[in-house]
């Protein structure tokens, strides 16, 4: 009995140590990873999965990075900018946060809606399926009573439960279809395609994987955990669960469409297309497990999505954040509200994505320099400042991700 009250105990205070790590894949597996990972694996099967490894190892350095800023100052990573490089910079930073934030509330519930209706359409007798605007009302109200809590430990209980049956969704579905375990190895090699769209899907893998918003939460969910630095072998180990997980969903979800729409030379341009053209090839059953692992993503990022303005703004101002607060609680409705424009007003969800992902691309590189600047400042982070080892990492990801930022720009000027 002790043995099994002893296991019990550990078990909860390992989830306990790994929660901030699941908040993070929550947000960063949504529609429009699942998008992008489906239209790579249908076009070039697993040749850029080697793309989608070298992301997950930056984001984890990222992670770790980020997070250790926080464990050393106690600050969060816009007010650091803030106190660091004047009021412009941290403005500067927040405001393409939240103009972005604001974009992917509106582009992840459209998708979400739209793809509710396709797969709905022979449970409905005319066929139109659920309307969007319903579904839509539907998962505003359960997204807002959820917040309504308040509470940071409710908010990690609710990721880790989207988070789940999202990730059993889609290794299912992969299981279901999975293609040679040897076109998984060849596609770690690294080569790209002679094709003028490989640019744009490498890109977007690493847009959807190394997003600026991922790191600056980071800090801010160490900070409510009350982490310090002698916290970071929990930290470190939290960011490897983060990265991982990352990767194994991603690349199940690029292994589905390769296994199935890549032989027949079919293309994914946004989920709905996955949704229909998976159906004939691996059965309702399959379709509607995928199905469910998208509503799933979709919540898990838009949950964060809107919880993120009040702690942004909290962030910057230095003060603890309080999500039972009026301003917190009409913010949040806001953003909620912004899920409505495209199934009222109509519009293109996939472009509204595009858009949000594009001026993150741009955003990126600049806070991950600003960061690397102040980890080298020993003012700021006294003994704990970056080794050369370090710098050497960070500095790659730096030139990475405004390589990535570069060849998403052109790609997107070229469409």
């Amino acid at each position: 009995m002790e043995k099994t009250e002893s296991l019990s105990t550990k078990l909860k205070l390992f989830f306990a140590s790994i929660a901030p790590g699941l908040f993070l894949i929550g947000y960063n597996i949504g529609t429009g990873s699942i998008t992008t990972m489906a239209a790579t694996g249908a076009e070039y099967e697993m040749q850029l999965s080697w793309a989608l490894l070298l992301s997950c190892i930056f984001t984890y350095i990222l992670i770790i990075t980020f997070g250790k800023y926080t464990l050393v100052t106690g600050d969060t990573a816009i007010h650091g900018f803030k106190k660091n490089f004047g009021k412009p910079a941290a403005l500067f930073v927040l405001i393409a946060l939240l103009f972005s934030e604001g974009a992917s509330s509106m582009g992840v519930m459209a998708v979400v809606t739209q793809v509710v209706q396709e797969w709905s359409r022979p449970l409905t007798a005319s066929g139109d399926g659920i309307s969007p605007i319903l579904s839509t009302s539907i998962f505003a109200i359960i997204l807002y009573a959820l917040f309504w809590n308040g509470k940071y430990k409710f908010f990690e209980k609710i990721l880790a439960l989207f988070v789940g049956v999202m990730g059993l969704s889609f290794l299912l579905t992969m299981f279901m279809v999975i293609p040679d375990p040897e076109v998984f190895l060849k596609g770690l090699i690294p080569k790209i395609p002679e094709s003028a769209n490989a640019s744009l899907l490498i890109a977007g893998m690493v847009g959807t994987t190394m997003g600026a918003v991922l790191y600056v939460v980071r800090s801010i969910i160490v900070k409510e955990k009350g982490w310090t630095i002698s916290d970071i072998k929990t930290e470190k180990r939290d960011a490897l669960v983060s990265a991982t997980v990352m990767f194994l969903l991603s690349i199940a979800i690029m292994a589905s469409a390769a296994a199935t729409l890549y032989p027949l030379g079919l293309k994914v341009e946004n989920a709905i297309d996955m949704v229909k053209l998976l159906e004939p090839l691996a059965g309702r059953f399959a379709v509607s497990i995928f199905v469910g692992g998208i509503v799933a993503a979709g919540l898990s990022s838009l949950f964060p999505i809107i919880i993120l303005a009040p702690w942004l703004l909290s962030d910057y101002e230095n003060k603890k954040s309080d999500m039972t607060s009026s301003r917190s609680r009409v913010i949040v409705l806001f953003v909620l509200l912004l899920g409505f424009t495209v199934p009222i007003f109509g519009g293109r969800p996939v472009a509204i994505m595009i858009l949000s992902q594009a001026f993150i691309a741009v955003v990126t590189p600049i806070i991950i320099g600003l960061m690397l600047v102040m980890q080298n400042r020993k003012s700021i982070m006294g003994e704990h400042t970056l080794s050369k080892g370090n710098n050497v990492l960070v500095g790659t990801t730096l030139l990475f991700s405004v390589l990535m930022s570069i060849l998403g720009i052109i790609g997107l000027l070229g469409l």
